[in-house]
């Protein structure tokens, strides 16, 4: 008995020995294929770069990228995919990072493997999907072979895809993703830049006068000061109605409480303090400089009362958003 069992443990050692050193061949193998990009698969290399036992990992891109198929999220992302696949393939040169290979399968090369994954428990349904096969092989063999999916609901960039494979890699150093310099951007982007000197070198003489000029300066930091005041961002952060119907046929311009508003509240508002600010500047500025005491007097009582008015009417809209508020001006 004890010589059978010997026979046995012998056997079994050699074939996890043959098994392994399969497994490494067609790693290597695979390897020197895709070393400057990912492996283009048919059925065949499919079945075969994922066949059991193997002691890495293999990252399948299942896609449809030819036209017919109309599915314009797989074209999008194989530019992203080829990515990965080259900043890993050359990156794992350089540093001792996990056993990872990077592949393709295009609909119109595996008909067959796309029928069965249709057929299968993966239940495939729609493209792009990545499929992360574990190794089944070694010291991070999974005990089940069933690969990790991650399923495209919008675009996805490379960076997004290269963090869920990392987060399912040992532990162990990894090669970061490069993106490539986009030159044609870079020289678009200096050219526009060059233009747009030479544009303002060649009008700065009419465009200077503008630029410092004070009074433009303090009607935009005005008209901007009035209109966040008002709660302009309030309306777009909030998505708030122009205005709503008040029950009795009419409209409510004014929304109760302070923590809400209409976009036309805040129109009205807008308008009332540009009002108030440009007569306390007239007051404050024009009124002084006129030369006729008479008209000058005639200034002061106008644009007194206009400041009383407007004021006036701001306590109203006060009063109407808290009815509580005790106080109010005539006329309103």
């Amino acid at each position: 008995m004890k010589i059978f069992h010997l026979i046995f443990s012998l056997l079994c050692v050699v074939s996890c020995a043959l098994c392994t050193g399969s497994s490494s061949d067609r790693f290597e193998k695979y390897q020197s294929l895709s070393r400057f990009g990912q492996l283009d698969l048919d059925d065949s290399s499919y079945e075969d770069i994922i066949s059991e036992p193997h002691d890495y990992h293999v990252a399948v891109l299942l896609t449809a990228t030819e036209s017919r198929f109309g599915c314009i999220l797989c074209r999008e992302f194989q530019p992203e995919w080829d990515l990965i696949a080259r900043s890993w393939n050359r990156g794992s040169q350089k540093t001792d990072s996990p056993r990872l290979l990077f592949g393709s399968l295009d609909f119109s090369n595996g008909k067959g493997t796309f029928q069965k994954l249709i057929e299968g428990k993966l239940m495939l349904q729609t493209a792009p999907v990545l499929l992360l096969y574990p190794p089944t092989v070694g010291p991070f063999a999974k005990v089940d072979p069933t690969p990790l999916r991650f399923d495209f609901s919008g675009p996805i960039s490379a960076d997004q895809i290269y963090s869920w494979i990392n987060r399912h890699l040992p532990d162990g150093p990894k090669p970061p993703l490069v993106r490539p310099i986009n030159y044609t951007r870079l020289v678009s982007a200096v050219t526009v830049l060059m233009g747009i000197v030479t544009l303002f070198t060649a009008l700065s003489t009419y465009i200077l006068p503008i630029v410092q000029n004070r009074n433009l300066w303090a009607a935009a930091s005005l008209i901007s000061i009035l209109l966040f005041t008002s709660g302009h961002m309030f309306n777009h952060i909030r998505k708030v109605p122009y205005v709503i119907g008040d029950g009795k046929g009419g409209i409510s311009y004014f929304a109760s409480g302070f923590t809400n508003q209409f976009g036309m509240e805040t129109q009205v508002i807008a308008a009332i303090y540009a009002v108030l600010s440009f007569a306390t500047i007239a007051i404050a500025m024009k009124v002084p400089r006129m030369g006729d005491a008479k008209s000058q007097q005639v200034a002061v009582i106008v644009w007194a009362a206009v400041l009383l008015s407007m004021y006036s009417f701001l306590l109203s809209v006060f009063k109407a958003k808290n009815s509580g508020y005790p106080f109010f001006l005539p006329p309103f």
